[in-house]
């Protein structure tokens, strides 16, 4: 699983890429360098066999409004 995190300091920011068995990759990005990085990617909707926020926090499936 690749897991990609916003880091930042009080002079730069930085994307980091972390693979299981490999070291972290960290490298200086923009806003909008960071954002294309997530676009493509960051898992779009829930996919059969695949592990991502979809299938974690179930994000896929509108659940009704408890409130009404």
């Amino acid at each position: 699983m690749m897991v990609i995190r916003r880091m930042v300091d009080r002079q730069r920011s930085y994307t980091a890429i972390f693979l299981p068995g490999e070291e972290p990759r960290i490298f200086p990005t923009t806003e909008h360098e960071h954002a294309r990085i997530l676009q493509i990617y960051k898992q779009d909707r829930l996919h059969q066999d695949i592990v991502n926020d979809f299938s974690e926090f179930d994000l896929s499936v509108k659940k009704p409004d408890p409130t009404r």
